[in-house]
């Protein structure tokens, strides 16, 4: 839904929500377009509903991007722009809590720009970001890509890069989180945001004592004082 302000991050969960995922021209959040936007309702964590389109971006679509998600300048050709789509994908998903991964760094970033764009308002909707998630639940996994999550629990990654796909597997991995975070036995997990980057902090030990740093290490050394 269009809102004066952000919706918030959650760390609750949910059993109503629409999980979604873009597959864009590169991974720059304020130069790059999307290609493709797909979204998936679910009702008491079941799926009831899904969306899903390509959008044409008025623009040649790099080759190192159509080698990761395969979708080419020819499939787009005849698709909707996103100014098309965007009205769309937001009768939608209404008022939903918002389910994806990496969606507060990257995918939400794209929407709360066209949203300013085309509306001159931003996207109001809550939402929770399973890469946050996962590095909180499951610390031993070295890679928290969607795809590293997905074979750690066994699901089927068939498809994946195809927003769609991508969906219907993040779908099942926020399921599987939500047991995780019943197994931690009622632990009150507290999360904080890297100001630099987004991505969480976590606890860490060095020669002075304990330090919160951020998980996105080597890429971000944002640092901060710990207090207990």
């Amino acid at each position: 839904m269009l809102a004066d302000k952000q919706g918030r991050l959650l760390t609750s969960y949910v059993s109503d929500y629409v999980v979604f995922d873009l597959e864009t021209t590169g991974i720059s959040c304020s130069t790059d377009d999307i290609v493709e936007i797909s979204a998936i309702s679910v009702k008491d964590s079941i799926p009831v509903d899904e969306f899903s389109t390509l959008v044409n971006p008025l623009r040649p679509i790099p080759y190192y991007a159509s080698r990761v998600n395969g979708i080419t300048d020819e499939m787009v050709a005849d698709s909707p722009v996103f100014e098309d789509v965007l009205p769309k994908f937001l009768e939608f998903i209404k008022d939903s809590v918002l389910v994806g991964h990496n969606i507060h760094a990257f995918d939400l970033k794209f929407l709360y720009r066209y949203c300013k764009r085309f509306y001159g308002r931003t996207l109001g909707n809550d939402y929770i970001d399973t890469l946050i998630l996962s590095r909180t639940y499951l610390p031993d996994i070295r890679h928290h890509s969607l795809t590293d999550i997905a074979l750690h629990y066994d699901i089927d990654t068939f498809g994946a890069h195809r927003a769609l796909n991508d969906c219907a597997m993040n779908q099942k991995i926020y399921e599987k989180l939500k047991l995780e975070s019943k197994n931690t036995q009622g632990l009150s997990v507290s999360l904080k945001l890297c100001p630099r980057c987004g991505n969480l902090l976590k606890k860490r030990n060095g020669k002075f004592g304990a330090f919160l740093g951020c998980t996105s290490y080597p890429d971000c050394r944002y640092t901060e004082n710990f207090f207990d």
